[in-house]
């Protein structure tokens, strides 16, 4: 095999390509771009097909959610019907607030206060004053982290919420398991802030939380409160006999509020929610 010289190798100049890289992706741009804008017509009526193809499930499912909603409302007409508002509502025009579903009156509305140990809901304070003003029965929740410490989050709930006469009893919403600590711990926590917001308001307050958990950690544990439990389950039209309160359904619409809302059945009729009430 003939050797090539090395010095003439690397002598002799290479040649440069006729297009750079980055000229190639520009040019690709430029057509991409071109044939865009040439079916822009097109384009626009299949975007704005697929968009409404997704507006029309979400109707669906919205439609699916109102059916049950007022399925189990009017086989409960005999009962209290109630929502529970956070900031995730957003401005309510309280004027206009009071019906579900356009038909079905709203007997109570529960109001995030706080959440945690340093958080107070962005619209308690607001959403508080209007449910008095507006004449709802009105009771307020905290929303319990289980990892952190219970009696700071017990003085937050309250510093933040002055109950007075003919509101309902202080909940206390419990729905996640604990990352660091055990269920034991978790219990006792749960049982401090309990103890702490009854001796301040003079109320043993009402637990919220979901069926299984209810079922698999606080029913026994916690014998002697009341509960009010969320489950969404389709096949379920009754309230069972051993919640205060059923939360049913988290799609439900309510005047005056825009997007969806939790609703609840008071295990009751209106004179026996009275008997909740504070002072009553």
């Amino acid at each position: 095999m003939r050797k090539t010289n090395p010095r003439s190798r690397t002598s002799r100049k290479k040649k440069s390509p006729g297009w750079k890289p980055w000229l190639w992706g520009l040019f690709a741009l430029f057509i991409i771009a071109a044939v865009a804008y040439h079916y822009r017509e097109g384009l626009a009526y299949y975007f704005s097909f697929k968009t409404d193809k997704v507006l029309k499930e979400e109707r669906q499912a919205r439609r699916v959610s109102m059916i049950r909603n007022i399925e189990i409302m009017s086989r409960n007409s005999d009962k209290v019907i109630g929502v529970d508002l956070s900031e995730y509502q957003g401005n309510i025009h309280w004027d206009q607030f009071g019906k579900i579903e356009n038909t079905f009156p709203i007997g109570f509305v529960f109001i995030r206060a706080t959440a945690g140990n340093d958080r107070a809901d962005n619209t308690f304070a607001a959403n508080w004053k209007s449910a008095k003003s507006h004449h709802f029965i009105r009771g307020a929740y905290h929303y319990y982290r289980p990892d952190e410490n219970s009696l700071e989050q017990a003085k937050l709930f309250i510093r933040t919420v002055q109950l007075r006469k003919g509101d309902l009893p202080p909940v206390l919403d419990i729905e996640k398991l604990p990352k660091g600590q055990s269920l034991d711990s978790l219990k006792v926590g749960l049982k401090r802030w309990l103890n702490k917001v009854e001796a301040y308001y003079g109320v043993r307050p009402i637990i919220y939380s979901g069926e299984k958990y209810y079922e698999d950690f606080l029913k026994e544990e916690f014998h002697g409160y009341k509960f009010w439990i969320a489950n969404y389950n389709f096949f379920e039209e009754n309230i069972k006999r051993d919640w205060l309160f059923w939360q049913f359904s988290e799609k439900a619409s309510a005047n005056g509020i825009e997007g969806d809302v939790d609703v609840n059945v008071f295990n009751g009729n209106a004179r026996q929610l009275e008997f909740l009430r504070l002072g009553k």
